[in-house]
């Protein structure tokens, strides 16, 4: 019996790729670049099950090609990317990759949230361009961390696992969202308005799904009803954050500093954002450890599996 045909949008971590062989015919291509609209068609009118990324788009013209597809396995926890009713009409399965990249993702939050408030790297920068003069009483201050208020737009798991490293550093946390959720141990979680988590955090860290009811979620308004000295984090999706916004803001004075890992023109950052000294930017490294981005392919595998063996996926979302 012919192996299924597995189509994956780009390279993966090794581990994964090996895994791949036995139970499927792979579709692939060696490159870290994103295929092209000519081989995306290619891949999806050939596959029985794709494997793609966030930056792929996913519409109902590309889904028009595909014959045999019967699941997207998206290779994030976010689906933005894909048209999920145009998938549906066609009988196509999506799922998606939850929990496995939550701790990296807020292990990076809160290194965003230090770097930005202790100025890391601008630091970095002044020793290794070689004109640091050595220690000065006044040099380089940066904000205060332990003991400011934490606020957190989105309790989802990633949200919650921001907020539970607040612990450590005797953090308040305010969060906006739909629902109660109770804090653990050590931690005081407050239900507010996003306006009133707007003007009480000290530090505003944006952890929710891009939708329409999302996009542009964090602009003028919203920029200036924080205060002054806050910090704003943002390793959701890039375009729940207004960025000329957000660079009118920072050049104002309108809040202390940003710290992003995500843009809404991905690769593109604005230019306005590259000339600031108090934003620090990475390059969407959210679940960018080795041991996270292999589990996220395993899922996407798991998912496969289970519905050309006729089963529901684990993590379908549609």
């Amino acid at each position: 019996m012919d192996r299924p045909v597995l189509y994956i949008t780009r390279r993966l971590p090794p581990p994964v790729l090996e895994a791949i062989p036995q139970q499927y015919r792979l579709l692939t291509t060696t490159s870290d670049e994103p295929p092209t609209a000519t081989e995306l068609r290619q891949g999806f009118a050939e596959a029985d099950a794709v494997i793609c990324t966030l930056s792929d788009c996913i519409d109902a013209s590309l889904l028009s090609h595909t014959t045999t597809l019967k699941i997207i396995a998206n290779y994030a926890v976010g689906y933005n990317n894909i048209d999920v009713a145009a998938a549906a009409q066609r009988g196509i399965v999506v799922s998606n990759t939850p929990d496995v990249l939550t701790e990296a993702t807020a292990d990076l939050t809160w290194a965003l949230l230090l770097a930005a408030s202790r100025r890391v790297v601008e630091g970095d920068t002044w020793v290794r361009a070689g004109t640091w003069p050595g220690w000065r009483p006044t040099q380089m201050l940066g904000a205060a961390v332990s003991g400011k208020t934490l606020g957190i737009i989105g309790m989802g798991r990633i949200g919650q696992a921001v907020a539970r490293r607040a612990v450590g550093f005797g953090m308040p946390v305010i969060y906006a969202g739909h629902r109660s959720i109770a804090s653990p141990l050590g931690v005081t979680w407050v239900r507010r308005s996003l306006s009133e988590v707007l003007a009480g955090s000290d530090f505003l860290s944006l952890h929710v799904p891009l939708t329409e009811a999302t996009h542009h979620l964090i602009g003028p308004r919203e920029l200036a009803t924080m205060k002054p000295t806050a910090f704003l984090i943002n390793t959701s999706r890039g375009p729940v954050l207004d960025e000329a916004a957000l660079v009118s803001a920072l050049h104002a004075g309108t809040i202390a500093g940003a710290a992003l890992d995500v843009y809404e023109q991905e690769p593109v950052v604005s230019a306005g954002l590259l000339s600031l000294p108090n934003v620090v930017l990475l390059p969407h490294l959210g679940s960018a450890t080795l041991d996270t981005r292999v589990r996220m392919g395993l899922v996407c595998l798991t998912n496969i599996a289970a519905v050309l063996n006729g089963e529901a996926a684990p993590n379908q979302v549609a």
